[in-house]
């Protein structure tokens, strides 16, 4: 079989949508909850896991070492999502969208509940980890999943606005974390080192049961039960087919992906920057989030329209442009503690440039691949390509310079990942927008 192709004869007709508002509503839901749980550990290691499981060493050090907790768990998302992509394309995508929604609020309680290094020592920082891990396993088949699940609903021209509620829900878990967080910065400060930081991670328990009943109920998309009914999803593991026909789309969605360091660098590194410099109080950095996620969910399935109606490409290309001229000014605007123009430039990053690219990255990489290996296809390569997004708050906390201008080579770190993205989307990503979604992945992409 030729690279990039598939020959596997299809009876499938396009899905009708009938089912597409529920999906997307659930994808919507789903996709909050999980990234609640997922970013208030962003939160957490900006804020107070340096002091709490790395305490008694140099502030910066101790920053790195947190802002590394991060990355960690972004090595075995691979891994994870040769798994959950494998069942995904075997057994459902429900059901294994179920399974990342109660792994990852099983991880997050723990996290709530796991003592400090000054009480059972090296240990912690150790479990700290592993429960991270246990996040990322999680997150490595949620967004593909979820994306996958609420396209195969859409009608084949609105894919881009269907899929674009999952990247929407994930702003909203963005805006609940960063709430969550600015509440308990107003404690008392050995209140929030003591027990205050705890309650956003306790408070998944509930999270998790919400989604696990809302998830439960959405069915599967007619275009992956006929794929099953006639037996495509049963004839060759989707991983071997995945790497043995489309390793050059793996390589392709590797470069393609570094446009997601826009997120780890303004929701983590920048408030680790930001508060440890004395440069902006966390609670107005977490004012700037909340109010950029809550634009973001106004501007992304909007994006979305946009998308279904002009092509992918030129609007995720004029978003990654934006995000890599944006970066500078925002850092500026932390470096002189203007609080107004941070707000401002934050706007301009994560609404107008990320907002765009936010919610069709994952869609675009998952109408890269047909239907029988859709979701082990987009996981897989989509989780390769996000080990430099998950290190990005590390590489940042390595090349900070002090000083007024040390904000620079993060920006220029920043500024050539969406760089890359978008030029990768140009000269190797092939438009969609007009491409029934049962022929998706079946025409060698050029």
């Amino acid at each position: 079989m030729t690279a990039g192709f598939d020959t596997t004869a299809s009876a499938v007709v396009a899905p009708p949508g009938r089912h597409a508002r529920k999906a997307a509503v659930a994808s919507f839901v789903g996709s909050t909850l999980e990234y609640y749980d997922f970013f208030i550990y962003g939160s957490a290691s900006a804020l107070v896991f340096n002091k709490i499981f790395f305490p008694g060493i140099d502030p910066l050090l101790g920053q790195f070492l947190s802002m590394a907790t991060l990355g960690i768990g972004y090595v075995v998302r691979p891994l994870a999502a040769a798994f959950i992509g494998h069942f995904g394309d075997r057994v459902g995508r429900k059901q294994m969208l179920v399974f990342t929604l109660v792994s990852m609020g099983l991880a997050t309680f723990l996290i709530g509940c796991l003592p400090p290094t000054a009480m059972i020592g090296a240990a912690a920082p150790v479990i700290l980890v592993l429960l991270r891990v246990l996040q990322d396993i999680s997150a490595a088949g949620e967004s593909v999943g979820a994306v996958t699940l609420s396209l195969e609903h859409a009608p084949s021209r609105r894919r881009a606005f269907f899929a674009s509620w999952v990247n929407t829900g994930a702003a909203a878990g963005i805006m609940l974390a960063s709430i969550a967080f600015l509440l308990v910065s107003f404690m008392p400060q050995d209140d929030l080192l003591a027990w205050g930081w705890r309650i956003p991670f306790l408070a998944s328990f509930i999270v998790a049961a919400a989604g696990f009943v809302i998830r439960r109920r959405v069915p599967e998309a007619e275009v992956f039960e006929q794929v099953r009914e006639i037996g495509e999803t049963k004839s060759e593991l989707p991983l071997k087919v995945v790497f043995r026909d489309y390793w050059p789309t793996i390589i392709k969605v590797i470069f393609f992906g570094v446009w997601a360091v826009v997120s780890t660098i303004v929701s983590a590194f920048s408030l680790s920057y930001a508060t440890n410099g004395h440069l902006v109080s966390s609670s107005i950095m977490l004012a700037t989030t909340i109010v950029t996620a809550g634009l973001g969910i106004i501007a992304q399935p909007l994006f979305g329209i946009l998308a279904d109606r002009i092509g992918r490409k030129p609007v995720f290309i004029v978003g990654n442009v934006i995000c890599a001229a944006a970066i500078f000014a925002y850092f500026w605007s932390i470096s002189e503690k203007n609080v107004p123009l941070v707000f401002f430039t934050s706007i301009l990053v994560m609404v107008a440039g990320y907002g765009m690219v936010n919610p069709l990255g994952p869609a675009i990489v998952a109408e890269m691949f047909p239907t029988r290996i859709r979701y082990s296809g987009a996981a897989i390569s989509s989780q390769l390509g996000l080990i430099v997004t998950g290190f990005a708050p590390t590489i940042a906390a390595a090349v900070v310079r002090p000083g007024p201008d040390g904000w620079v080579p993060v920006a220029v770190f920043t500024a050539i990942c969406c760089g890359i993205s978008a030029l990768v989307t140009l000269i190797w990503v092939r438009e969609t927008y007009k491409i029934d979604t049962d022929e998706l992945g079946k025409k060698a992409v050029r």
